[in-house]
């Protein structure tokens, strides 16, 4: 049997519980049981966010690229060693404390998306388990790996339930709005990635026309984005927002430096096709998320090796 077609006749079923080594943590939904979960050290952070060395990371229009990556890297290497293992807990600090090494720089240098993920604790659960993610595909392309990415913090009385920033590298700016609470499904098609059924992001336009357009009307619920990298790391970009029964999909290119322009540069007949193949129809059936409150277990501080993570990190 193909890998397509066993993806195609994936059915919810009964899952056996799978035996974990001593040293994975529980993960707690409050009002469901209690799976184990993988905690994702932040050495194997750190070694996934080594791997994007051809693009900036820290330009915010490249953050989504960089977060997807990272998650996929680990979540294969996981695969690799157990399909049937349990979901990957990243903790905040890790991440953000890998992002630094990775890139060389203090707390202060870091960029804004990153460090207010960071201040607002925003854990991220990533359930790997095919039929823990996918019902079906009905229409396109069967994905190599799905994934439910779940981000959070937890409720406090000194964290309000969402922040905003500024990107002013796009054209035009855009202003996003992050949730409490932040889910959506992940796949990787090999040479192209979609994220879909986003819940917890909005945003809007803060420049020109579009940016007038949108101080009327209001923010608009980022709900589907797909990404597809060139031969020479542009990336191609198309997304989906919706505003009431409004909907808008706009295609853009980011340079690996961050910046970005709306639809595709000229005289790139190769950027053309990638733009064709992000468009095709993909229709999937997922699995519902599970119902409760995420918890962050407990777990043993890391002390980092080495030099220091507040001193720049000496990439010779």
């Amino acid at each position: 049997m193909t890998k397509r077609r066993y993806i195609r006749g994936l059915n919810l079923a009964t899952v056996l519980v799978c035996l974990f080594s001593p040293d994975q943590t529980r993960c707690q939904e409050a009002g469901a049981s209690r799976p184990l979960c993988q905690v994702v050290s932040r050495q194997e952070i750190l070694d996934a966010m080594r791997q994007a060395d051809d693009y900036d990371p820290t330009a915010t229009t490249n953050g989504a690229r960089f977060q997807w990556e990272v998650i996929f890297r680990l979540a294969h290497r996981a695969w690799e060693r157990n399909p049937r293992g349990a979901p990957l807990f990243i903790d905040s600090e890790h991440w953000f404390r890998a992002f630094m090494e990775a890139t060389g720089r203090t707390e202060d240098e870091m960029p804004l998306y990153a460090r207010l993920s960071y201040d607002y604790e925003q854990h991220m659960y990533v359930e790997y388990r095919m039929d823990r993610v996918i019902r079906s595909v009905i229409e396109g392309p069967a994905p190599r790996l799905a994934l439910n990415v779940r981000i959070w913090w937890e409720e406090r009385k000194d964290k309000a339930d969402d922040y905003s920033y500024r990107d002013t590298l796009s054209t035009p700016n855009l202003k996003i709005t992050i949730r409490r609470m932040i889910s959506y499904r992940l796949l990787d098609l090999g040479d192209w990635f979609v994220c879909d059924k986003i819940s917890g992001l909005s945003g809007r336009p803060t420049s020109g026309l579009l940016g007038l357009i949108f101080r009327i009307i209001g923010d608009g619920r980022i709900v589907h984005s797909r990404i597809a990298v060139s031969a020479d790391g542009l990336q191609i970009v198309r997304g989906t927002s919706k505003k009431g029964f409004m909907g808008m999909t706009t295609t853009a290119t980011i340079y690996p430096d961050g910046e970005m322009i709306k639809d595709l540069p000229d005289g790139r007949s190769d950027l053309k096709e990638l733009k064709k193949r992000i468009k095709q129809t993909l229709k999937v059936e997922y699995v519902e998320l599970p119902e409760g409150n995420l918890k962050k277990p407990q777990i043993p501080v890391e002390k980092p090796k080495g030099r220091p993570l507040e001193e720049p990190y000496d990439r010779t």
